[in-house]
């Protein structure tokens, strides 16, 4: 479409003025949405629009938000080329290859499309939010990835003495291939293990360790070689423990492995956990919390000084959580300061410092080092014992802004853990603003979701209210392609926020027992785990065995 008549079509839908919408065409190409950004407009309808546009190319046009695309269908064809034709493949038969697109120009590369898929080509017009959603399950194939991974060394790097042996290239290729196929599916980790007669490789995908293709046992033994080789760790080493580090640009994304080898009976045992700073959510407000959950946690971290406690065990998002606030706090007057083991991601703006215990620079000293740095805020990675629980209940009473972990299992507990580490009930009340506990629940997949037959008993003994189980939908997913089968994809958090109220504090103050605490911090408001998990279950989020499993029971 011509400017003009883009400009017509726009202003045919009664959406916006036409004076209004010129100085959204300047300098940008109109047959583009995605570059004009309308979708950010609230007067924009982009329903309302494709079909005008559909009109006026007499093409046919179809709302996808809500369609069930086959995986198969959708790997018709590569990413590369999605990007470069702006067409999705939405099904197939023997005549042609249905494919949606939100721009009609695209009508004019049919010969083009039509040698890519080997197949004559059909064509639906669709609005650009339901492209987009499509387009969002289009995963680059490991034979697009594997051109292009490559070591990404940093200045500081170059120098260094790293020992190498013969590495053949099939091994260098059995590697990346490893990597690559750990992107797509979204692993957190990877782990490589030797057997008396056998080796395996397992990924943790959702929480849930799976296992991949089994790798002949004689390459292990130059598998785990070039995985140290990487991680710049000594491959002669075999009989201690090592960490390391290996930095990948993974499809043009900067991706970080922390690479872990442990000696086995059999050989060493190598774990890389992936550190992907381009899913890194920064934004507090997509987390997952709940509306009031989010006020009380907000208001505990803009308080001019004080501590805030995030908990959780290992992998349940409590740094996304800490770097989401960190991220909230970060302006040009603030100076944050952070002592991390190790440090996961790089903020701009914070100073960040890597946590050795081999040259003496612990949690303990970092802290005391930040205090005489003229902070405003210090987070610190964990607090693991009365040493850093002191000094940094010290900073908080100080007037510094103090963020750290603890491992407990909720909220309540983490009070009774700086307790019995030996801090004084009156120094945990005066200092302490908000303890959040989380945990990540699977997410039903969205392909494969469908109702699950659950007895109102059933859902009464999981904590729901007589009242509301004969109300309440479950779901569960089937498993199918786009899943792995497990009938999960990607996951979903669930929080317990607990401020401190006057009458908290008087607990916490005659020393209450945890559940004392709980008890009233619920009194006060606070929507435990267990409530929160329901809550997702309600809504068709998560299933009911991944809500009671994530949480611990409300009675008392």
């Amino acid at each position: 479409m011509f400017r003009k008549e883009f400009s017509d079509v726009i202003s045919k839908t009664g959406m916006v003025p036409i004076k209004d919408l010129r100085p959204l065409l300047m300098d940008k190409d109109p047959n583009n949405i995605a570059e004009l950004g309308l979708l950010e407009f609230d007067f924009f309808d982009d329903i309302k629009f494709a079909k005008q546009v559909a009109e006026k190319n007499k093409l046919t046009f179809i709302d996808l938000s809500k369609a069930k695309i086959k995986e198969k269908t959708i790997k018709l064809i590569k990413k590369s080329d999605v990007l470069k034709y702006r067409v999705l493949p939405i099904q197939k038969t023997a005549k042609a290859v249905s494919v949606a697109i939100y721009d009609p120009t695209v009508v004019e590369l049919r010969s083009e499309l039509q040698t890519t898929f080997q197949h004559p080509v059909e064509f639906i017009l669709t609005n650009l939010s339901s492209w987009k959603k499509i387009f969002g399950r289009v995963e680059e194939s490991i034979d697009e990835l594997l051109d292009t991974i490559h070591e990404v060394r940093s200045d500081s790097d170059e120098n260094e003495n790293i020992k190498e042996e013969d590495i053949g290239e099939d091994i260098i290729k059995y590697v990346n291939k490893v990597l690559a196929e750990a992107f797509i599916k979204k692993a957190s980790d990877i782990h490589i293990e030797p057997y008396e007669k056998s080796a395996r490789i397992r990924f943790r995908i959702d929480g849930t360790l799976v296992e991949m293709e089994t790798p002949p046992k004689k390459l292990f033994l130059p598998l785990t070689s070039r995985m140290k080789i990487l991680a710049q760790m000594d491959i002669s080493e075999k009989r201690k423990p090592q960490d390391g580090r290996i930095k990948l640009s993974v499809g043009g994304k900067p991706i970080d492995y922390r690479v872990s080898s442990l000696p086995t009976l059999f050989g060493e045992k190598i774990v890389l956990r992936l550190l992907d700073s381009s899913n890194l959510e920064l934004d507090m407000t997509k987390l997952g919390f709940e509306a009031k959950q989010l006020k009380v946690f907000q208001d505990g971290i803009h308080q001019p000084y004080g501590m805030c406690l995030v908990t959780g065990p290992t992998g349940s998002g409590k740094t996304t959580t800490l770097y989401s606030a960190l991220a909230e706090l970060n302006t040009v007057d603030t100076n944050i300061s952070t002592a991390e083991d190790p440090v996961e991601f790089n903020l701009a703006g914070i100073n960040q410092v890597n946590v050795k215990k081999e040259v003496g620079l612990t949690f303990a000293s970092a802290l005391k080092a930040f205090l005489r740095q003229d902070p405003d805020i210090i987070m610190v990675g964990e607090i693991r014992d009365l040493e850093v629980g002191e000094i940094a209940v010290e900073a908080a009473l100080t007037g510094h802004m103090v963020l750290s972990t603890l491992h407990t299992n909720d909220a309540p507990a983490t009070v009774t853990r700086l307790l019995n580490m030996g801090i004084e009930p009156f120094l945990v009340v005066g200092s302490l603003n908000v303890v959040v506990a989380q945990r990540l629940c699977r997410r039903i997949c969205v392909e494969c979701k469908e109702i699950a037959e659950t007895s109102v008993e059933e859902l009464v003994a999981c904590g729901i209210a007589p009242s509301s189980a004969g109300k309440i939908k479950v779901y569960r997913g089937k498993g199918c392609e786009y899943c792995n089968n497990t009938g999960y994809k990607g996951r979903v958090a669930i929080y317990e926020v607990m401020g401190m109220s006057t009458l908290l504090k008087e607990v916490i103050l005659r020393e209450g027992s945890a559940d004392d605490i709980k008890r009233q911090a619920i009194k006060d408001g606070m929507k435990t785990l267990r409530m929160c998990a329901l809550t997702k279950v309600a809504q068709g989020l998560t299933t009911l065995d991944e809500a009671v499993m994530n949480s611990s029971s409300d009675k008392l």
